[in-house]
């Protein structure tokens, strides 16, 4: 007989799980394949390129196009050096919330949609729920592209995108990009006696987070009193920094990390263009007159598109009917949605839970936010019989 949960219990499950992005997810997509097995329920496996983590997407209801896509990612921030009160990866109720590592940040939505697999199944649909399952989201929504890619190329294209991400059911329909760049700035190494005969690379990469720093500040003056968002601009920030070998040694090497959040209408590449064309006219010339084997390299390493709004977008009107929220909300943090939207599929983002307990020790959401999930999932499926 197949298995039945309800979204509470779904919930548990996919908690119990320690999905943490450095490990592997395949415990996860194994339980939720023989689930959906269960429910007659074919669904595809897409490896990542180690083989030890998985992303699924499956179809429910008719094989046609013009379906909506339900999409959650499977990975959790780690729990290490966090005080929580309970075990992170049991599930725990306490005056009206659910805690544990995921219960917001994003295993609530997967749990809803999961737990709907029996009802969806029954329901007459004339289009379908497409549902799928990403990883590697915490690390810089890396799972989700090829997880997409092969649900285009492999069955119906579907119309509309739901990312379930914790927006407490409002709907978003725009936030920043997110993206990281490395920056390895090479430069030549002397005693620090004989300054004027190396390259400091820490001096250097100063000279360039400098200039980032310009950037931002310009930015802000610059940005638009129409966008929601807080900042209102693109940031460019570096938060990681590594380099020399000793006090009295120019540093011959120096690595840092760029986070890049840019608006709606900008990207990751125009910035990167930017920085690439200072770092080539002002910073390498004059590396490069003292010791020709120098330079700066620049590797993007992580790329999350920004969700632009859509003029009458079909993802946006389908869950304002679902949740009645006519409000305009926008986020700076970065989703999957901007990756779905870029391939043609609109797109929102709306779940259940606040971002405010998103990798908190004690993560929780509430049981009431879980509930207007489910009548959020039970309208989607009317929605879809009609």
């Amino acid at each position: 007989m197949a298995e039945r949960y309800s979204a509470q219990e779904m919930l548990a499950r996919l908690v119990s799980f320690p999905t943490v992005s450095a490990r592997s997810n395949l415990d996860l997509i194994e339980f939720v394949e023989s689930y959906l097995a269960g429910h007659g329920i074919a669904s595809i496996r897409v490896p990542d390129a180690t083989g030890t983590k998985a992303a699924l997407h499956a179809v429910v209801g008719p094989h046609v196009d013009n379906g909506v896509v339900l999409s959650a990612h499977t990975d959790v921030v780690p729990v290490e050096g966090q005080a929580w009160s309970s075990d992170p990866f049991t599930l725990r109720e306490a005056d009206g919330r659910l805690y544990g590592r995921g219960t917001c940040d994003m295993k609530g939505f997967a749990a809803l949609m999961l737990a709907a697999v029996p009802d969806m199944a029954a329901a007459p649909l004339t289009r379908p729920v497409h549902l799928a399952l990403s990883y590697d989201e915490e690390l810089g929504c890396l799972g989700a592209p090829p997880m997409i890619d092969n649900m285009l190329s492999d069955g119906p294209r579907p119309a509309m995108a739901v990312i379930g991400e914790p927006s407490s059911m409002q709907v978003i329909t725009a936030h920043k990009g997110t993206a990281l760049l490395q920056v390895s700035v090479r430069g030549h190494s002397v005693h620090s006696s004989q300054w004027d005969r190396g390259v400091s690379a820490i001096a250097n990469a100063a000279r360039i987070i400098a200039w980032l720093d310009d950037r931002t500040r310009e930015n802000r003056e610059r940005a638009d009193p129409g966008l929601v968002m807080d900042p209102p601009f693109t940031t460019l920030h570096c938060g990681v920094i590594e380099g020399g070998t000793a006090a009295n040694i120019m540093a011959r090497s120096c690595k840092f990390v760029v986070d890049v959040r840019t608006v709606p209408g900008e990207t990751r590449q125009m910035w990167q263009a930017r920085l690439e064309e200072f770092v080539r006219d002002t910073i390498e010339p004059s590396m490069r007159q003292i010791h020709a084997d120098t330079g700066v390299s620049i590797e993007c390493i992580a790329d999350s598109p920004a969700l632009a709004e859509e003029t009458d977008g079909p993802a946006e009107g389908l869950a304002r009917r679902l949740t009645g929220d006519n409000g305009r909300h926008m986020v700076v943090y970065g989703t999957e949605a901007g990756q779905f939207q870029e391939r043609g599929i609109s797109s929102v983002v709306c779940g259940p839970g606040s971002i405010d307990q998103a990798h908190q020790p004690d993560e929780f959401i509430e049981i009431a936010q879980l509930a207007a999930g489910e009548r959020f999932v039970s309208r989607l499926i009317s929605d879809l019989s009609r």
